[in-house]
Parts: C-alpha cells; sequence; structure tokens
C-alpha cells in the first residue's frame, strides 16, 4: 500500500516504512495496547503473549515464567517489547512484592531463553524497567551517567528499598541473557502519561475533577512523566538506533514538584480548587484505593540525557501543554 499526497498541484508517493513483526509479552496493559495501535496503524504485525491470550493469533498464551509454544514468535520478529511484570498498584505487602520480583524477573530470563535459541533472533530487545530504580532526591536530576542509584537514602522509608532491588533484578536479568546477535535496551521509564481508561492520567484527571488534585504531603516532591505520543516516539527512535543499547531513560526533561504538577493539570482542567492531603491523608487514602504511598512521595526526578544526546526531539518537554493536550484527548473520549 502506498499513500498519495496532493501538494501545490502534484502528486507525491509517500511509500510505507519496512513492515516489521513486533512481540509484545505482557502487551495487554495500558502501554502495551499504546504501542500495539501504534505499530498496527503502520501496517506493523504484532503479537501479544498474555497470560490471558489465545493459542494462535495476534494473541498468545504464556505463563511469563517458562518456556512454550509462543517461543515461536520470537524467530523471525524484528523487535521484542517486553513489558510483563505483576502491577505497582497495589499494597506493598512482602506477598505482592514477592510476586513483583518474581514476575519481572522470570519474564525477562525466559524472554531471553526463547530469544537465545531462534534461528533468525530480533534484532532488538527493549525490555521494560522503571524510573524508579533512581534515588529519591528534591536535588539535581538524574541522569543515566552521573543519576544516583537508590536504596541507601537515609530519609525514606526502608522498605522503598524493595522497589529497588526488584529493578536492579530486572536489569541484571537482562544484562545477563546470552542474546549476543539481539541488542538489549532497558527501558527506564517515568510515568507514561496516556489518556486510556484505568491508566494513571485518567485516575490524576478524574481525582482533579473532583477536586482532589492538590499537594500531597507539602508536594515538593518532584513528579517525572512523560507523554504517550513522546514514550511511542522514543521507542521508535531506540528501535532505529543500532548504537543505543543498555539503560535509556524515557521521561520528559520536564520533572516538576508534585505541587506544581497538580496545579498545572488544575489549570487545564479549568478546576480551580485542589485539596492538599497530609502525609497521615496519603496513608490512609493509600489503604482505602490499595496502594501504596510511595508511588505519590518518592521523589522522581529523572531526565532522558541518552535521548537527549542522541538527537531526540520531544514533542512535550514541559508538563503544562502537555497537560492541555492530554485534557482535550481525555474529554473526547
Amino acid at each position: 500500500m502506498f499513500t498519495l499526497l496532493l501538494e501545490r498541484g502534484t502528486v507525491k508517493v509517500q511509500l510505507p516504512e519496512k513492515c516489521m513483526k513486533v512481540v509484545i509479552p505482557g502487551g495487554s496493559g495500558q502501554v502495551g495496547q499504546l504501542l500495539r495501535r501504534s505499530f498496527e496503524a503502520r501496517g506493523h504485525t504484532v503479537v501479544v503473549l498474555s497470560r490471558n491470550g489465545a493459542d494462535a493469533g495476534p494473541v498468545r498464551q504464556w505463563d511469563g515464567h517458562t518456556l512454550g509454544p509462543w517461543a515461536e514468535e520470537m524467530d523471525g520478529a524484528e523487535v521484542v517489547i517486553n513489558l510483563a511484570g505483576r502491577t505497582v498498584n497495589c499494597r506493598y505487602t512482602e506477598e505482592n512484592l514477592t510476586q513483583m520480583m518474581r514476575s519481572r524477573v522470570d519474564s525477562t530470563r525466559v524472554v531471553g531463553e526463547a530469544i537465545a535459541q531462534a534461528a533468525q533472533p530480533p534484532r532488538v530487545w527493549l525490555q521494560m524497567s522503571t524510573a524508579t530504580i533512581y534515588a529519591h532526591t528534591l536535588g539535581p536530576a538524574h541522569d543515566e551517567v552521573d543519576g544516583v542509584i537508590g536504596g541507601q537514602e537515609p530519609d525514606v522509608p526502608a522498605y522503598w528499598k524493595r522497589s529497588i532491588d526488584i529493578a536492579l533484578a530486572w536489569e541484571s536479568t537482562l544484562e545477563a541473557a546470552d542474546t549476543p546477535h539481539t541488542r538489549k535496551v532497558a527501558l527506564r521509564s517515568a510515568m507514561v502519561m496516556s489518556v486510556d481508561k484505568g491508566g494513571v492520567f485518567d485516575v490524576l484527571a478524574s481525582l482533579t475533577r473532583l477536586g482532589l488534585g492538590g499537594p500531597m504531603a507539602g508536594g515538593a516532591q518532584y513528579v517525572s512523566w512523560i507523554h504517550e505520543d513522546d514514550f511511542v516516539a522514543a521507542v521508535d527512535f531506540l528501535i532505529e538506533r543500532d548504537d543505543l543499547s543498555g539503560a535509556v531513560n524515557l521521561a520528559s526533561p520536564g520533572p516538576l514538584p508534585q505541587r506544581d504538577f497538580q496545579a498545572r493539570l488544575r489549570a487545564a482542567m479549568g478546576v480551580w480548587m485542589g485539596l492538599p492531603a497530609t502525609r497521615w491523608m496519603a496513608q490512609l487514602g493509600a489503604v482505602f484505593l490499595r496502594t501504596d504511598t510511595e508511588l505519590v512521595l518518592k521523589s522522581r526526578r529523572v531526565v532522558p540525557g541518552r535521548l537527549l544526546g542522541a538527537g531526540f526531539d520531544f514533542g512535550f518537554t514541559e508538563w503544562a501543554p502537555a497537560a492541555a493536550d492530554l485534557v482535550a484527548r481525555w474529554r473526547s473520549l
């Protein structure tokens, strides 16, 4: 297929990009479906590996722990994007933390095994990681070179280290995978701001509309974020750039304190009131919402050093225009 473009009375032919086969383990969630829609809209073939998937077709069933018939999808695929892992939006009980660790480490290990046995392995493996790997800070932002890995901060709850341990194990498993013919990239992603129902932006916008989008525990903690369009574009960029491997921060260059983040979101929504919440109120709310306060109280100040250094052009570098764009899309759904 090709597209005809009319420009000043002439006809131009826009050739399509080369079609690829993309395999997305754990691709049934918000981020996976965002990527799937983008790839399929451009004519690429996408196979999602899901625990609840079918035995054949564009969705294949896997358990995320062991090799099976799904592994044949790696043979001849050009790109693998592993997003598998238990959600972090839960109470950080010992059982849930253990499941978070196991789901991430096991799925990464078994994806590596499937790639290693493929006769024609993928040329690139993008492995989801997290910006949470960096230390809680109100000071200078973390990039991939000078950023400080967390776990040793003296002024944070001790159990926050468990998230760091999980992230480090996640990336160590990727690094240990024996895939010499496949380039590997760890996506240290900030919160992906997508308007999909149930996503983080949907939750934030819904709370803000109710007047609950005020400062949390003072609001000095930084929020790192990335607009959905920039996330997709960054993934495309990393697929094509054969010179980029290892850890890459997927975050806007403009992290900002939570109180300012919420103020700009309220402005975009035309909401004048945002009730503040103290630390104990946040802790109480987390219990009712069955989540954990680390998600909102940890200061994640992360910048995309390697993407910027490689020439990636962000569409949204600041939160105010990004929030305005997202609110308009959210309201149109």
